[in-house]
């Protein structure tokens, strides 16, 4: 029975950046991954998707992105650099593995996936969201006769043509599909409260200095001087061309759902063809539940390490994992300090 020093769940963002730096400690580890290829969950984002930071902002440790001949690198540009991140590095990836459940056996973890079972000393579950995409609880929601999608399910606007089409979500997500489905459909903008949009000259370069800092426990701006956060609006190229035709109007949430459409505050009914839900991911968690520590969405944890079981690590789920850890800049930095605590604890 073989047993790794460190398994981890998930070929992504977050889990090549823990591959780098286990790598360098010269640990016998496996990467199991559920894809067919590399890419991660920017394998199932919508096709016009460009990131929001340029090439040196939007790379992980060690190689930086190849220079993209736009402002802001394409999905398809990231994927193609995340596939030459795994083969420079030569990282032991496992495709097609989907893991099923994780149990815990004296010291060791089982690991039961569709290719067999795996038994590790220590271990790094790096799943991301995702895989589990968030819709609000509206009232009548299955009765709304329309299509419904979220965004992890958008491709690109060909079929929305003529139709008219409700938009959910204040984020870059909802912005660019926004941008996009509007000129083609008839849309409509929903969000919680008024979009924040960044000035045209901020981009992720700051926001990821920004959590840089804070990492570093270096920050001295206040927060009121300046509203920005990871989930503000970064003016790109085709948000920009949308502010141009006024399509960023968006209005608070609606009521409830019927039929045909959607019933506003003031009780008026508006129809919709289709309805895109750009409202985020929550944590994916279920291959952990054996393990009886998840509650609310969460596993209680002190940086990456989990409180409750000796062993596990969790890395690029968000804030709760460490600061902008979800992102493509700022996850290395757990992902470093994370390979040093596994380290020790072989040790």
């Amino acid at each position: 029975m073989k047993i790794y020093d460190t398994l981890i769940i998930g070929g992504g963002q977050a889990g090549l950046s823990m591959a780098y730096f286990l790598r360098r400690k010269k640990l016998d580890y496996l990467v199991l991954d559920n894809q067919s290829k590399p890419g991660g969950s920017w394998l199932h984002t919508w096709d016009s998707l460009k990131l929001f930071s340029p090439t040196e902002y939007s790379s992980l440790s060690g190689w930086m992105m190849p220079k993209s001949e736009h402002e802001y690198p394409t999905k398809n540009e990231f994927i193609s650099y995340l596939e030459q991140y795994e083969q420079r590095y030569n990282f032991p990836v496992q495709r097609n593995t989907e893991v099923l459940s994780v149990h815990k056996e004296q010291e060791i973890f089982k690991i039961i996936t569709n290719q067999g079972v795996f038994y590790t000393k220590t271990l790094v579950s790096a799943t991301g969201t995702a895989h589990e995409p968030f819709i609000p609880d509206y009232s009548n929601r299955e009765e709304f006769e329309g299509e419904q999608l979220h965004s992890v399910n958008y491709r690109d606007s060909n079929e929305l043509s003529r139709k008219k089409v409700l938009i959910v979500g204040g984020g870059n997500s909802g912005a660019q599909i926004l941008a996009e489905v509007s000129k083609v459909a008839n849309t409509q903008w929903v969000t919680i409260e008024e979009p924040h949009f960044l000035p045209d000259d901020i981009d992720g370069r700051y926001l990821f200095n920004q959590a840089t800092q804070k990492f570093l426990g270096k920050s001295t701006e206040q927060p009121s001087k300046r509203k920005v956060s990871l989930s503000s609006i970064v003016m790109v190229e085709s948000v920009k061309e949308a502010r141009e035709r006024k399509v960023l109007q968006a209005k608070r949430p609606f009521q409830s759902f019927y039929k045909q459409g959607v019933v506003w505050k003031d009780g008026i009914q508006e129809s919709f063809d289709v309805v895109i839900w750009c409202t985020g991911f929550k944590a994916n968690l279920e291959h952990l539940e054996p393990l009886h520590i998840t509650e609310n969405n969460r596993i209680a944890t002190q940086d990456t390490r989990s409180i409750e079981v000796p062993g596990l690590w969790l890395v690029g789920y968000g804030s709760w994992t460490g600061f902008a850890s979800a992102t493509i800049y700022g996850v290395g930095k757990t992902a470093r300090q994370t390979a040093n605590e596994i380290e020790e604890f072989l040790s």
